[in-house]
């Protein structure tokens, strides 16, 4: 219990370095799954441009797949963390327990519903005659790996809540090298084409998930997968679904601001403009990226020391980390508000759109600079199993504002609409939270023992 029991009792600086940096690096790592299958199938001879259209029309649905294990890894991991804090390692256990349960039947679930409706799900997300064939056949073997990809997700959340995080790395990390090895010989040595980069990724999977489970049934993890726990318990299930609903929306409504934004943007301005918010969102990525890393290094901070009631650690966790991110976002807004040309031409060589990008780009990430707040507030309602909280925070920037405005401000300022709903929504829901997380702190010990 060492290493746990220093999330008591160490600096916080030094802290959040140590255990931040690794999921930091985690969170890059893993967007390369994406990239690097992209990256391989956008060059495969003759066919590259259909095989990554059907990539791209395959992703939101893989997305909300990949969702679900937030339900027990956003919920299940900091509800452990407060009952390590409360020094109650079953208590942990049973979470964990519940939580791989769980998993368990989301996996067959998933994969049994999924696979009776992918063609129409694939179409609806934009597939046509020529890509269908191939968002099906990446689809299709991605979905048998459901299992894998909840494992090595969700489960791994419950290594990083024992402070444990570059361990949580390096799971990440075998499967990210994996993928990479294996893409190049299945896509083009054993010409399979995107069912080549489906295996590699399920394969990548699969070994991220092994070594996830074999770590947290061994003596080396704090708390254990142990079969007498493996069991559904009502009381946690529900706990760690009503806390994990928040964590799950954030990812899932991902995939509906993406129809939304490219429908907005076809209908008014035309294909050059969802090319333009492509590599804005990319941009946006590159600092959301890190800044999610950083959050879920800090969070374990955050549900120790607040099961073990040292509500001055917790608002000392929160200021700090305030500071940083809000600084972080604000010195990435003057970079995109002086250089944005700069950031175009990371993704594009094109005159007309290095050109377009460059004009609206400091006008979509207008509020990017007090989005940090939002960010901060998430990770406390959640670090802290304020279920309902956490709820509403991740609603409110995206389902209660960016999607109605996307929709609405069309109507009035045309393709320019689309863009001018992102910042307005940072703004407000920024504002709107960091109320709410103030509120928060100053009654901080009066809020009761959420794992009763």
């Amino acid at each position: 219990m060492e290493q746990n029991s220093s999330m008591g009792s160490e600096k916080i600086s030094k802290l959040m370095l140590r255990l931040s940096l690794p999921t930091i690096i985690a969170q890059v790592i893993n967007v390369l799954y994406n990239i690097v299958d992209r990256m391989y199938v956008g060059h495969i001879p003759e066919v590259g441009a259909d095989a990554l259209t059907g990539l791209g029309v395959s992703a939101p649905l893989i997305l909300i797949v990949s969702a679900f294990s937030m339900f027990v890894g956003g919920g299940g991991a900091p509800l452990a963390a407060i009952a390590l804090g409360k020094n109650d390692k079953e208590e942990a256990e049973k979470i964990l327990g519940t939580g791989t349960f769980i998993l368990i039947f989301i996996s067959i679930a998933l994969t049994i519903g999924v696979l009776v409706f992918k063609e129409p799900l694939l179409y609806l997300f934009g597939a046509s005659e020529v890509s269908f064939s191939y968002a099906n056949d990446y689809t299709t073997i991605y979905l048998f790996g459901t299992i894998f990809v909840q494992f090595a997700l969700g489960l791994n959340l419950f290594i990083t809540c024992q402070g444990k995080t570059k361990i949580a790395m390096f799971s990440v990390l075998i499967g990210a090298i994996t993928n990479i090895i294996l893409d190049p010989i299945l896509i083009y040595g054993c010409d399979m084409g995107v069912k080549g980069a489906a295996i590699a990724t399920v394969f990548s999977q699969a070994l991220s998930a092994a070594f996830v489970v074999t770590f947290l049934a061994s003596k080396k993890s704090i708390i254990r997968i142990r079969l007498k726990y493996l069991k559904l318990n009502v009381n946690y299930a529900i706990k760690t679904i009503s806390l994990g609903v928040s964590s799950f929306t954030m990812q899932v409504t991902e995939s509906a601001i993406l129809i939304v934004f490219n429908n907005g943007l076809l209908k008014y301005g035309g294909d050059i403009y969802v090319g333009a918010m492509t590599i804005m969102q990319s941009v946006m990525q590159l600092l959301t990226i890190p800044i999610n890393g950083f959050t879920q290094g800090t969070q374990p901070i955050v549900s120790y020391n607040y099961g073990a009631q040292k509500y001055d650690r917790v608002k000392d966790t929160m200021k700090l980390s305030l500071k940083i991110i809000v600084g972080a976002t604000t010195e990435y807004y003057v970079l995109v508000f002086f250089f944005p040309q700069l950031f175009a031409r990371i993704f594009t060589p094109e005159p007309d759109l290095v050109n377009l990008v460059a004009k609206i780009l400091p006008i979509f990430m207008g509020g990017m600079w007090l989005f940090g707040v939002q960010m901060t507030s998430q990770m406390f309602f959640v670090g802290t199993g304020q279920a309902g909280k956490s709820l509403f925070v991740a609603l409110l920037r995206k389902v209660i504002l960016l999607i109605p405005m996307a929709i609405i401000l069309p109507n009035f300022f045309g393709v320019m609409g689309v863009f001018y709903s992102e910042p307005i929504a940072d703004i407000i829901s920024a504002s709107i939270s960091g109320c709410l997380l103030f509120y928060s702190l100053k009654k901080l010990k009066v809020y009761p023992d959420i794992l009763k």
